[in-house]
């Protein structure tokens, strides 16, 4: 049985997360504790990092924020993303984020990523002792695919634990966690807080095209995130969507996030800006009410993934 996720003090997890990987990097200590503060007063009380944010400046100044309301706020950060997923590797790694958050626990610690090298009994056995020391509260796994969780739900099972929540890629343009994990995690009863509603900013409406070179962001200056967000038919759908957020007086990017909450499983989509400025138009999607047949609109802007057996005269 899972235990629903809350705060030390029993205050139910927030519906959105704020991810903190530009604190410390693209956005300084002042514009981090704008976001910081702009979050609280939005009623978000969900905040994750990683051991590699910023060489660890996130988890620095997330601690230091996070320090007076501590008992309040669900704090999330994740090891294992480079070394593999073996016991010295999450030990030495969360013993490092604990010290840069200044946190004797955590309340959800995140696998960055799958290790097929490791076995998983070895990683889980390692999370079993951090959550008896009360170290951790919760496990969660990120960039997963379905079958991988599902066989670490097994592992873990064996272990005494349970997987609480998952951390997909998802947004208008990148929707294969609706072939498989979206369906796996609703059938499993673990939450889902999807990271890149905004598509790397390319859903926000600001880039003109795909050869648009005159706008500063992390799709013209970020190799990893052009070659991701690279296809044609994606900045067709960044047009589209521009489009409908103009006759509805709408930011697209208020609508990006509003489509990502929209889905049936009530995912908590992870929202995350250089500046308090740049945030607004993501926190407006939280009391923004996308109506059934705008969600429908928008959803046809790309294209829908197969469903997993491939069989297109079925759906």
């Amino acid at each position: 049985m899972r235990t629903p996720i809350s705060s030390p003090d029993g205050t139910p997890i927030s519906r959105f997360t704020f991810g903190t990987m530009q604190f410390g990097g693209r956005a300084d200590a002042k514009a981090s504790r704008e976001m910081f503060d702009a979050c609280l007063e939005a009623g978000i009380n969900h905040f994750d990092t990683a051991y590699v944010y910023t060489d660890g400046a996130s988890e620095t100044l997330l601690g230091e924020f996070a320090a007076p309301l501590r008992d309040r706020l669900v704090i999330a950060t994740k090891a294992a993303y480079k070394g593999g997923s073996g016991r010295k590797n999450i030990l030495q790694a969360f013993d490092t984020s604990r010290q840069r958050l200044d946190m004797d626990s955590v309340d959800i610690l995140y696998l960055h990523r799958f290790d097929p090298e490791t076995p998983l009994e070895e990683t889980y056995d390692t999370l079993a002792e951090l959550k008896q020391q009360s170290k951790i509260r919760h496990i969660g796994v990120s960039n997963h695919a379905a079958w991988q969780v599902m066989k670490s739900v097994a592992v873990a099972a064996e272990c005494g634990l349970t997987i609480d929540i998952l951390q997909p890629m998802y947004n208008l343009v990148k929707r294969q966690a609706e072939v498989e994990l979206l369906p796996m995690a609703k059938d499993q009863g673990i939450l889902v807080a999807p990271y890149s509603p905004l598509g790397g900013g390319l859903l926000t409406g600001k880039y003109g095209g795909i050869d648009d070179k005159s706008t500063v962001g992390r799709l013209a200056e970020d190799s990893r995130y052009h070659a991701r967000y690279g296809q044609a038919w994606m900045w067709t759908a960044a047009n589209a969507l521009s489009e409908v957020a103009k006759r509805e007086g709408v930011s697209a990017a208020t609508l990006a996030v509003a489509w990502v909450a929209a889905h049936p499983n009530k995912v908590s989509p992870i929202l995350s800006a250089r500046s308090a400025e740049q945030l607004v138009p993501s926190l407006e999607a939280i009391n923004y009410t996308l109506s059934d047949e705008m969600y429908q609109e928008i959803t046809a802007l790309s294209p829908t993934p197969a469903p997993a057996t491939d069989r297109l005269e079925e759906v």
